[in-house]
């Protein structure tokens, strides 16, 4: 429980100043100013009396308990304060001093012996290098930041890993009226983390909304399994720094390569239900609409506006965003006509023209949000000469009360600065922005929402599989050195896990390739095995369409020669597969994230991985309903699902495919990419053509 910190009945602030210029002044001037409804204890050797208020020379020497110690003293001194904190009894550190892992070099150690101080006294810590945090429940009242930022109450908790953009939030919060319940700077996060929160604000009924600046993921796998629970209660954003990388590293497989620097980031994120801002002011397009807004009940969208140019913005936004503009009801249009000049075009968009006034916005809006073929309306305003925005913005309000199930957001469009009447429209609860794109951005998200909360949870299935034989595999390419396996092996591991193959073999003899292509079934290709390839058919290792005894003898000896002349490589061994003509090229991989685990790729495979890079990410491991979503997810999608008469492939065995290859990479952490392409999909089967594995040694 984070209660000592989020909700103490004490605080004790070490290092408080009499020094307005210092942070140790700033947070105990914080602390009283907003009304703190508990006990406050300067903490300074070297005053009697601090801000009107007795102070201790220690922690120790406080008579009372104390919940919380926020740790403003020098850095050779936090460990210090932060035994004497232990000792007393205190539960909960908040430690704004900088210095320590953020720096390097001996600031990582001076962290470590911090946390072994935090856990032999089971204390929980924020920071340190952090602001602060704070509460504004009238109950508690704690701005126990240095920033005089207190925004107002409401039902949006935020945490950021940066101080600085902390508080640029709070100061947008404020500016927007948009209320925050909790407030946490979790600095270099050692102890309290945002996953830590996560779970604290799920079981808070006055948190309503989740903001989260992040500049790395602690743990990508816990916060995983946290927000896929947690967002179908209420919505969680998250604004992610450091999306791009000076460099990437070398990628064996099609899989690694595909995967770019912070792909694990987003498809993390989607694939529980988190809806990922691009910037902050985008985070703040969202929390002005979602606690404040019922969700829609799908994706029609009515715009009503006194110019034609924002209508064609928002109507163009709406459509990219993935919104449909529909049209009203006949009897809507009907009766918006009787209150609407000639020229007013009553179709959606609406354009009431300039002339509309207060009244005529309060009777439209009113019509449209009773049309039954409508779930969301965006009212867009422009002032002309001798129409109050002010006036408009209350017509919004009265409309809106009339159907508070159907989610009204306004647009208020100013000539010079900030639009009048938008602080009318948040304090009734109606979302206001300046610009159009911002509206539907917000509303699309809504959307967003709802289909996440709307679709079905999913299960993982777990299948037979010779785990055994795969394991082996791989510690016999370890044994040998090899991070790659041979064709041979990758095929075979495909076999362990149930992944249909093309009928193969391997062989060392010319015979012995008759044999193989008899037993495999003719007509058959040749692959040349050898460790020193990387792309056998770049240096002629392949050989197609052998339909006799007399041609695989001969096209083996070919073979062998052409890749001993051209890549100046002996083989080691030869494939021989059946030849499979016809069917959709599809490719499977997955490659392993360093924090996020295992990404699972699917896409259209052959050339068309390469040219058109027309795959989709989702984190292992799959249920079937995210393997279900990947195949269909894909812009080539329509090319499996048969076009123009043609008939569908086996989807079913694509989704299952893929449901094995999560287990598979599950279930051997050495693997560290891999590739199945292509994957052949028929009406009636699919059979894997070829394999790539990396294995870690």
């Amino acid at each position: 429980m984070l209660d000592a910190l989020l909700r103490p009945r004490s605080i004790a602030v070490v290092g408080a100043s009499r020094q307005s210029d210092t942070i140790g002044y700033q947070i105990l001037d914080n602390l009283v100013r907003n009304g703190f409804n508990g006990a406050i204890y300067p903490v300074n050797p070297h005053a009697a009396v601090i801000h009107s208020i007795r102070a201790y020379p220690g922690v120790e020497a406080i008579p009372d308990p104390v919940d919380l110690a926020i740790i403003v003293v020098r850095k050779q001194f936090v460990l210090d304060v932060a035994e004497e904190c232990g000792r007393k009894g205190v539960k909960g550190l908040c430690v704004i001093t900088a210095g320590f892992a953020e720096v390097g070099g001996e600031g990582v150690e001076r962290e470590r012996r911090l946390m072994e101080v935090v856990r032999r006294y089971g204390m929980r810590m924020v920071g340190p290098n952090c602001m602060g945090l704070l509460n504004t429940d009238p109950e508690v009242s704690m701005l126990a930041t240095f920033t005089p930022s207190m925004p107002p109450h409401g039902p949006v908790a935020l945490v950021s890993q940066s101080g600085a953009m902390g508080q640029s939030i709070l100061d947008y919060a404020e500016e927007l009226g948009i209320g925050i319940h909790q407030f946490v700077s979790v600095g270099n996060k050692p102890d309290v983390s945002g996953n830590d929160l996560l779970e604290y604000w799920a079981d808070d009924p006055k948190v309503r909304a989740i903001l989260m600046y992040l500049e790395s993921f602690g743990n990508p796998r816990r916060f995983f399994r946290i927000a896929q629970q947690l967002t179908r209660r209420k919505p969680v954003f998250v604004v992610k720094a450091g999306r791009t990388a000076a460099g990437a590293r070398a990628a064996s497989s099609h899989t690694a390569a595909l995967a770019g620097t912070d792909l694990a980031a987003d498809v993390l994120m989607q694939q529980c239900g988190v809806v990922r801002a691009q910037t902050v002011e985008e985070l703040f397009d969202y929390a002005m609409a979602f606690p404040r807004l019922p969700l829609p009940k799908g994706d029609r969208v009515a715009i009503v506006s006194n110019a034609g140019g924002p209508a064609i913005i928002l109507a163009d936004a709406c459509e990219s965003a993935g919104l449909r503009i529909v049209e009203l009801a006949a009897e809507t249009q009907a009766a918006i006509r009787r209150r609407v000049p000639d020229e007013a075009t009553v179709r959606n968009p609406v354009d009431l023209i300039a002339s509309a006034t207060a009244a005529t916005y309060r009777d439209v809006l009113t019509l449209v949000l009773g049309d039954p073929s409508i779930d969301a309306v965006i009212a867009s305003f422009i002032p002309p000469l001798g129409i109050q925005a002010r006036d408009v913005a209350e017509a919004i309000v009265q409309a809106a009360a009339t159907r508070r199930d159907i989610p009204l957001i306004a647009v208020l469009l100013g000539r010079n600065g900030v639009p009048a009447g938008l602080k009318e429209l948040v304090d009734a609860g109606i979302p206001g922005y300046v610009f159009p794109e911002s509206a539907v951005r917000a509303l699309a998200a809504l959307n967003r929402y709802r289909t996440w909360l709307e679709r079905p949870v999913g299960s993982v299935q777990r299948f037979p599989a010779d785990r055994e034989a795969a394991a082996a595999i791989i510690e016999g390419a370890r044994r040998e050195r090899r991070e790659k396996l041979t064709e041979g092996e990758a095929l075979a591991m495909l076999d362990a896990y149930g992944i249909p193959t093309a009928p193969w073999r391997v062989v060392g003899s010319k015979e012995e390739a008759v044999r193989g292509a008899a037993a495999v079934g003719f007509p058959v290709v040749l692959k040349v095995i050898s460790r020193a390839l990387v792309h056998k058919s770049d240096v002629g290792g392949v050989v197609m369409d052998l339909g006799s005894e007399q041609e695989v003898r001969d096209g083996y000896a070919r073979l062998l020669d052409r890749v001993r002349e051209r890549a100046g490589v002996a083989a080691e061994a030869v494939l021989v597969q059946r030849l499979i003509a016809g069917g959709r090229e599809t490719i499977v991989g997955s490659t392993r994230d360093a924090k996020a685990g295992p990404l699972i790729m699917f896409g259209l495979g052959g050339l068309f991985v390469e040219v058109l890079k027309d795959v989709v990410f989702r984190v292992q491991p799959l249920t079937d309903v995210d393997a279900r979503e990947m195949v269909r997810a894909i812009r080539g999608w329509r090319l499996l699902e048969g076009v123009r008469g043609e008939t569908s492939v086996d989807l079913v065995s694509l989704e299952e495919i893929l449901q094995r290859v999560s287990q598979l990479v599950s279930e051997h952490e050495g693997v560290m990419e891999m590739d199945i392409n292509p994957l052949v999909a028929f009406p009636d089967r699919v059979l894997a053509l070829d394999a790539r594995f990396k294995v870690a040694l």
